[in-house]
């Protein structure tokens, strides 16, 4: 259009935002199709008992801050480990959040080599949103659990030598869907609904030198509700300094399932030759309505925060003594199967200038430690006496972590939002208390990328 001599071009503005919006709609949808359709990574042993190793997901950001979340509240960072945090979010942003991590596992039993093992996973997947002013909403998919082994043992009876091989596969992952409101000012309430589901297998492989290969395998699906209350209260000491406690409450779950124990003969090793039919089916059956339970859990945190600088420390406890699970599933009985869960995570945040125009200037420097037990107990076979040293003792681990990262900033100077490229570093040590149990060191990096949009704003002009 001319006027005045001079070409107004009008661009389709509106029109190009509706196609950013859905683009990152797409890709939502698309990671959480890739998540649902694989499980995650593991090759640890102790993945065997219980549901398998615990995820504990939080944010890149608050996980190179060595796991603290309960009073972390951010306006531009997604935190559904306390649903309270939601409300933090002004009327005019859009959050997208996803984080990928690859791990090197090393092994020692200390009398073999070492054994290394790589993974890789999508950690989770979240979007964040504003309903009302002073109400804002999140859901996303998390991982809850993973399982995933392959081990052997050669054992003799009666001067008949065979090799045992045990495997498992699956995990338990996370839908959830939240809410927070803040009614008095400073006070925030939040809650998540999640759907819990997943699948597991594990099975024992008997290799005898001739003949056919055994296998006795038990299969089940999980699906139940889950739900956390959560509490954020912020008193501020000044303009730049506030100190926020939070609190996070999840409910014991008590769910059924099915389990599908199995025993078959086969020519070669199934593991080997996917797809291969047994050459004889010994047993089939079906266990229903089997008892699964999780436990009451409960979370408290505070932070002390300022514009440049963020300290804080987390605890977690978990009701896991004398829940009920199904004793053919590990041999073990609920008087000897679980242990209460204590986590504990502290962690900083340092950035020199967030608002400098030097881009060094406004990297955020991160750091935290962590310790938890481990919720589960092992049968612990003695080596020294393969037939009657099966399962002679019950051993379990603590856990230590290490974290560090760096958060690199990216501003859209149109409206003032900061995007962030989050990578990180951790170190995990699981420290048997029992002989003849491995020890394993975790090394993970992780890359979380955190985009803020400007999408709730109505621009009068182009």
């Amino acid at each position: 259009m001319k006027q005045g001599g001079y070409e107004l071009v009008i661009y389709p503005k509106q029109m190009n935002i509706r196609k950013k919006r859905f683009s990152l709609l797409i890709a939502f949808l698309s990671i959480t199709t890739v998540i649902l359709a694989q499980q995650v990574g593991s090759n640890s042993p102790y993945s065997r008992y219980g549901y398998g190793l615990l995820m504990n997901p939080v944010s890149g950001a608050s996980e190179a801050m060595g796991g603290i979340s309960y009073g972390v509240r951010r306006s531009q960072e997604v935190n559904w480990t306390n649903p309270a945090s939601y409300s933090k979010l002004d009327t005019l942003t859009f959050i997208f959040d996803f984080g990928i991590s690859g791990h090197l596992a090393r092994m020692k039993d200390g009398v073999s080599d070492p054994g290394d093992f790589y993974n890789g996973n999508l950690d989770y997947v979240a979007i964040q949103f504003p309903l009302f002013k002073k109400v804002g909403a999140s859901i996303g998919l998390l991982p809850y659990s993973k399982m995933g082994y392959n081990f052997e043992a050669v054992r003799s009876l009666s001067n008949i030598q065979y090799r045992e091989t045990y495997r498992g596969t699956g995990g338990l992952n996370q839908i959830y869907g939240g809410i927070a409101w803040e009614p008095v000012k400073n006070i925030s309430l939040g809650a998540n609904l999640s759907y819990l589901f997943g699948n597991f297998s594990r099975s024992s492989v008997v290799a005898p030198a001739s003949g056919l290969i055994g296998e006795t395998k038990y299969g089940y699906s999980f699906r139940e509700l889950k739900y956390d209350l959560g509490l954020q209260f912020t008193y501020p000491i000044d303009k730049v300094r506030s100190v926020t406690f939070g609190a996070v409450y999840s409910p014991q779950l008590n769910a059924r399932a099915d389990v599908n124990p199995t025993e078959m003969l086969y020519a070669s090793d199934p593991y080997n030759t996917p797809g291969l039919a047994p050459s004889q089916i010994l047993k089939t059956d079906t266990l229903r309505n089997a008892s699964f339970q999780l436990p009451h859990t409960f979370g408290a945190g505070i932070t002390y925060s300022t514009n440049r600088f963020l300290v804080g420390l987390d605890g977690t406890y978990q009701m896991w003594k004398n829940l009920e699970y199904p004793d053919l599933l590990d041999n073990l009985s609920s008087e000897n199967r679980f242990n209460n869960l204590f986590r504990v995570n502290a962690g900083m945040e340092y950035v020199i200038d967030p608002m400098s125009q030097n881009f060094f200037q406004r990297i955020r420097f991160r750091g935290g430690l962590s310790y938890s037990n481990s919720y589960s107990n092992f049968s612990v076979n003695d080596p020294n006496d393969p037939v009657n040293g099966v399962g002679k003792y019950i051993g379990t681990f603590n856990e230590y972590g290490i974290n560090v990262g760096l958060g690199l900033p990216f501003r859209d100077y149109m409206s003032g939002h900061v995007s962030m490229l989050n990578i990180g570093f951790g170190y995990t040590r699981q420290q048997p208390n029992t002989d003849y149990m491995i020890s394993q060191d975790m090394f993970k990096i992780s890359v979380n990328m955190n985009i803020n949009e400007f999408w709730f704003f109505k621009r009068q002009f182009n």
